[in-house]
């Protein structure tokens, strides 16, 4: 065996599996130039990450996750989802309660039917696909509101669009690249429509402002003058969207 593999880094597994009191949890595990030591945490979907400094090595990043094993097990436990894909099931579109109905037909597209007692998401495919069918049609809502309201807000201020990219993040809303580009989380069209309005028009004046200095907050007013009270509304409920 050559010094260099004797002496070579054990590889960085993509996930590993700890052992907890509550049972074996697959933790994501995640290489961060910028991170100073090893971080455990918990994304509001109950997803765990171990993160590492770039420097840090395999061995003590794992017994690190086994010194922290009780504290993951604990907080898996009081994390509640409080929004579940299934039929008979209820979550928010535009800030406004629908009730889930699972239909056994495999083809066909999700469908929102109004007029009844409460509205409801008619959903094909059967529960065994009720997520994956209900996500992909909420994506797509979320893009036609986006484009809609960046297309105006870009108008208003006189800049022009890289283009609109969909994310699926457990902690950010949206962001805004050096190009124009413009990254947004799907789980805004689950907020109440001023909401979503408020974080593209966020998006749009870093397209101006790449910083969150009083001007950049002027050129926010400029396109979106009441955007304190979404932006308030987003800070107190966003944590429980995130969660779906």
């Amino acid at each position: 065996m050559g010094l260099s593999r004797l002496f070579a880094r054990p590889e960085i597994p993509q996930t590993t599996e700890v052992v907890t009191t509550s049972g074996p949890v697959t933790v994501g595990v995640r290489v961060n130039a910028r991170a100073r030591s090893y971080r455990l945490s918990v994304s509001a979907r109950g997803e765990p990450v171990l993160t590492m400094p770039r420097a840090g090595r395999w061995p003590e990043a794992r017994a690190f996750l086994e010194r922290n094993s009780g504290w993951l097990s604990a907080r898996l436990q009081r994390i509640q989802t409080p929004y579940a894909l299934a039929p008979g099931a209820i979550i928010p579109l535009r800030g406004i309660p629908h009730r889930l109905v699972g239909l056994d037909r495999v083809r066909g597209l999700v469908s929102l039917v109004e007029g009844g007692v409460e509205p409801e998401l008619h959903v094909p495919g059967g529960p065994d696909h009720m997520r994956r069918r209900l996500i992909d049609w909420l994506k797509s809502e979320a893009r036609r509101d986006l484009e809609i309201a960046c297309a105006r807000h870009a108008q208003n201020l006189g800049v022009e669009m890289a283009g609109i990219v969909l994310r699926d993040q457990s902690t950010r809303w949206g962001s805004c690249s050096s190009s124009g580009r413009l990254n947004f989380n799907w789980r805004l069209v689950l907020a109440p429509p001023d909401v979503l309005d408020y974080v593209a028009a966020h998006e749009v004046a870093h397209i101006l402002e790449m910083n969150h200095r009083p001007v950049f907050w002027r050129t926010v007013a400029r396109t979106c003058p009441h955007y304190e009270r979404p932006k308030a509304w987003l800070k107190a409920n966003g944590a429980s969207l995130m969660a779906l």
